[in-house]
């Protein structure tokens, strides 16, 4: 499913007034000819768990830009989030890590007209030492070679379910994650010998994991989709911050420094 960008939202210029170059006053969103509305108030962002690290960073400099803005985190595997907010939880923002879970919120009715913001894609995961030796992506059919990855209903999993599909091999993981971060934790514990996981959990994870690179021919992409929920008590803060999100060059700096791909 393709997602168009959000529109009707901001007056002319505000874009370039979140892009970073920033004129000296905050941008503004016209609710009528006579009354200009400042975001304000709080936001609760629900947001896939590989975004853990890079989104409060963001979220700092929007606060920064919209000082009235205050903006909390609901981090969790992204069928998860989705099934929260269908199911009624107070949202104002929600970001997946594939486009299929947030079509399941757009089916529903709760999400409205989200944008992709960025792309990821997987990476083998070893504890530090590699004591498995694992080297490519054939070596977590071995036997005796512990793989967790993700349940295949979220993101991280299906991802993991095309990889192996790519490289024509059988992985009976021990473990299957509700999310990529659980999938992490095993193999930094030393649980596991290996597993899949995101390329930027990498590079967060920096000297506690071995990594190996999947090859670009086997590897999968997943794309990032944001929106506003349609039921949100600050539907202004939301959409400004779906708004930055994508087409600021800060966010977009910030989440490129942290492994992102442009959307």
């Amino acid at each position: 499913m393709k997602f168009t960008g959000l529109v009707g939202i901001a007056v002319a210029g505000s874009l370039i007034a979140l892009s970073g170059a920033a004129p000296t006053k905050a941008a503004t969103y016209e609710a009528s000819p006579t009354a200009i509305i400042v975001p304000s108030g709080t936001i609760t962002i629900s947001a896939a768990s590989s975004l853990t690290d890079v989104l409060p960073v963001i979220a700092a400099a929007f606060e920064k830009r919209f000082p009235k803005v205050k903006v909390k985190f609901n981090f969790g595997g992204s069928s998860t989030l989705v099934e929260q907010l269908n199911a009624g939880a107070p949202v104002d923002v929600i970001a997946t890590a594939s486009e299929p879970t947030m079509a399941k919120a757009l089916a529903a009715g709760t999400a409205v007209a989200p944008i992709l913001f960025a792309k990821n894609t997987m990476a083998i995961a070893m504890p530090a030492g590699n004591p498995a030796h694992v080297t490519a992506l054939t070596d977590l059919a071995r036997p005796g070679v512990l793989v967790a990855i993700c349940d295949v209903a979220v993101p991280c999993g299906a991802a993991a379910r095309d990889l192996f599909k790519n490289a024509n091999i059988t992985v009976t993981p021990v473990t299957r994650e509700l999310d990529v971060r659980m999938v992490l934790a095993k193999v930094v514990a030393d649980e596991v010998d290996a597993g899949i996981v995101y390329v930027t959990d990498v590079k967060w994870a920096r000297s506690k994991v071995t990594s190996v690179t999947i090859p670009s021919a086997l590897n999968v992409i997943t794309s990032y989709p944001v929106a506003a929920v349609k039921a949100s008590a600050n539907p202004v803060a939301a959409k400004a911050f779906v708004q930055y999100l994508r087409y600021s060059f800060s966010a977009q700096g910030i989440l490129r420094a942290y492994g992102f791909m442009n959307p």
